[in-house]
């Protein structure tokens, strides 16, 4: 094979690799869940508040990715900050905002349903 032949592979092969690691930073986050909850992390969905009253998992405070900046004060710095939305974009802009006002300890969890 040329290597102009290869091109008609690489993207593909770039779709297939970023689904096979969203799939393991997902299975890795579900399995590590018990052990950070036991330590006190707070699992916060960023959805929308109609959303979360929809299905969300129990003991989860709802804070929708809009308002994450400025309720930030309402967190603790202390605890491990488990973030989850629908399918893991709002959480993933979310957890970047609570590291941006100084949350060091910020899991994004992906879909809510990852949590429960």
């Amino acid at each position: 094979m040329n290597l102009n032949e290869y091109q008609n592979y690489i993207v593909p092969f770039i779709i297939v690799g970023f689904l096979v690691w969203r799939f393991l930073r997902l299975k890795k986050v579900k399995s590590t869940l018990p052990g950070l909850i036991e330590n006190g992390a707070i699992i916060v969905d960023v959805r929308s508040r109609s959303e979360f009253q929809q299905g969300s998992r129990p003991g989860s405070l709802n804070i929708p990715l809009d308002e994450i900046d400025s309720r930030s004060k309402e967190l603790d710095r202390q605890k491990t900050i488990v973030l989850c939305c629908a399918s893991g974009a709002r959480s993933g802009m979310a957890s970047g905002i609570l590291k941006k006002n100084g949350f060091q300890n910020v899991v994004n969890a992906g879909p809510w349903t990852n949590t429960v």
